[in-house]
């Protein structure tokens, strides 16, 4: 069986974020960053995965600039990764995605994790779309426009 073609550049953002942190793998250790995880060895043990699949992970997340290494911050020969503005950016994503399985995933008295603000204590709200007034929009009332150059 022939392997599909897969565009190396993809025009759709939604692809290009998928090819980049769409595997469960990568999204996971950038959930785990921000979660404060920085080591190698912590990122492992958490979640379980192969050596040499978490250095390829990581490896492209570094080379993505999502993360980046950085000597450990207890002064020890360890190296660290640590989230750069670009990796940090991606926080709306991971909220969103947790609110969704935590509607979607669970059965009602089923026991989860959740998201809270450190101040309050309190669940985050939910993570919706908003037009440039600040009004919620649906998805009907949007469309995709393709830019070209």
């Amino acid at each position: 069986m022939a392997k599909p073609h897969i565009d190396p550049a993809p025009t759709c953002p939604v692809a290009r974020t998928v090819d980049l942190i769409g595997d469960r793998w990568s999204l996971l250790i950038v959930r785990d960053a921000f979660d404060g995880v920085r080591r190698f060895g912590d990122f492992q043990s958490g979640l379980g995965v192969a050596r040499s699949v978490l250095t390829h992970r990581l490896k492209g997340l570094v080379e993505a600039g999502i993360l980046e290494v950085r000597p450990a911050s207890d002064g020890t020969s360890y190296q660290e990764y640590v989230l750069t503005a670009k990796g940090e950016s991606l926080f709306p994503v991971v909220v969103a995605l947790r609110q969704w399985a935590e509607q979607h995933m669970f059965e009602p008295h089923e026991a989860h994790s959740q998201l809270v603000d450190t101040a309050t204590g309190q669940p985050l709200g939910l993570m919706r779309p908003i037009d440039a007034h600040g009004q919620l929009i649906a998805p009907e009332q949007t469309r995709v426009i393709k830019k070209t150059l």
